[in-house]
């Protein structure tokens, strides 16, 4: 089984619709794997600020509801992803945001994926293609 560091930005293409997203078919393939048990998923604890800003945009933008957003809360918090503490991560994740000028943010799922050895996906295309070929992150339209 394949174990991956879910960026928030994978996870919130499974709730928002698909006419405001890219990539929401290989998104919806990652979590139908998922369903399957061909593949496994870790956060940082940061993912769960990070899916609700997401959220909270979109139904600023009028692209998603609240409701909608509960439930997909639910649903992700029913997935019991495992999910590890950014004061373990930040020193690592700093240096990474220090060194290749990224943000802490950004740096943290990067600094789990290095010390779980699993890769990050995720759909930030220009954070792959930075970090790539230094660092365990993969594109989700890549995948």
């Amino acid at each position: 089984m394949t174990i991956y560091v879910l960026d928030a930005s994978v996870a919130a293409k499974w709730f928002l619709s698909p006419k405001d997203e890219e990539l929401t078919a290989e998104a919806l393939g990652l979590l139908r794997k998922y369903s399957q048990r061909e593949v496994s998923f870790m956060i940082p604890d940061l993912f769960w600020v990070e899916i609700a800003s997401v959220f909270r945009k979109a139904i600023r933008l009028a692209r998603f509801d609240e409701g909608s957003a509960r439930n997909a809360f639910t649903y992700l918090e029913n997935c019991d992803l495992p999910a590890y503490s950014s004061t373990v991560l930040f020193h690592r994740a700093f240096e990474i945001a220090m060194r290749h000028n990224q943000s802490i943010y950004d740096s943290m799922y990067v600094a789990l994926a290095v010390q779980s050895q699993a890769p990050l996906i995720t759909a930030d295309e220009r954070l792959a293609n930075s970090l790539a070929a230094r660092f365990p992150v993969k594109w989700l339209g890549a995948v």
